[in-house]
């Protein structure tokens, strides 16, 4: 998302650094973009993690992009917050968030198209328009957000545990208006804590609230 604040941090590098042993092998062995998702609540270091491990491949002269879930919501920052207001009912994922776009983006990526055309929101003019993404080169696609531990077409899921009790700081660093002290985004993201609450079980590589790797399913590990 266009104007958003990423500052990556160096428990983030340092869960990079842990996961990219993990994963190097699994990525080396697809003759095709590896596709892999880091989810989570809001501000638990998603985007962070994300960019973390995309400039960590770079180190095995892997080139990753970044798709982040922001990008996929059917309204642009400040509509979304209204209508959720207005209608309870609009929250979560297939229902704000348009999921079959970005698993639609990932299905051409494995395909190997050359490009692959995704919304873009722009948070500070609260619009949104379409990109077009180069694949040239692409060998790794992370797709981030909220509700990605349940795209389809993912190779490898990456959860992070970090609740929004916790996050509280990371928010207000985020800079996006004066959610952080809006009653009601706090009433928003207690109940997206419920929905996601059992996406951790579809994950095969588990980050702590300290960011620490804890579980590796992927490995057979627990």
């Amino acid at each position: 998302m266009k104007g958003d604040i990423i500052i990556v941090k160096a428990q983030h590098k340092k869960a990079a650094r842990e996961i990219i042993p993990l994963i190097l092998n699994k990525i080396r062995e697809k003759d095709r973009i590896f596709t892999m998702a880091v989810g989570g609540e809001s501000g638990c270091g998603k985007s962070e993690i994300s960019l973390a491990i995309a400039d960590e491949l770079k180190k095995y002269h892997l080139k990753a992009i970044i798709l982040g879930q922001d990008d996929y919501f059917y309204l642009p920052p400040k509509l979304n917050s209204e209508k959720r207001r207005e209608n309870p009912d609009w929250l979560g994922p297939h229902i704000e968030v348009n999921l079959d776009l970005l698993e639609n983006n990932l299905i051409e990526a494995i395909q190997g198209k050359s490009e692959t055309s995704k919304p873009l929101v722009d948070y500070n003019t609260n619009t949104i328009k379409m990109q077009t993404v180069s694949l040239k080169g692409v060998e790794v696609i992370i797709a981030e957000g909220t509700y990605t531990t349940l795209l389809k077409n993912i190779d490898l899921k990456i959860f992070i545990t970090r609740d929004w009790h916790l996050t509280l700081e990371d928010r207000k660093n985020r800079g996006r208006g004066n959610e952080v002290h809006d009653p009601f985004t706090e009433e928003i993201l207690a109940v997206e804590h419920k929905i996601i609450a059992g996406h951790k079980h579809l994950a095969d590589i588990i980050v702590n609230e300290d960011y620490e790797v804890v579980n590796v399913v992927a490995d057979g590990q627990a």
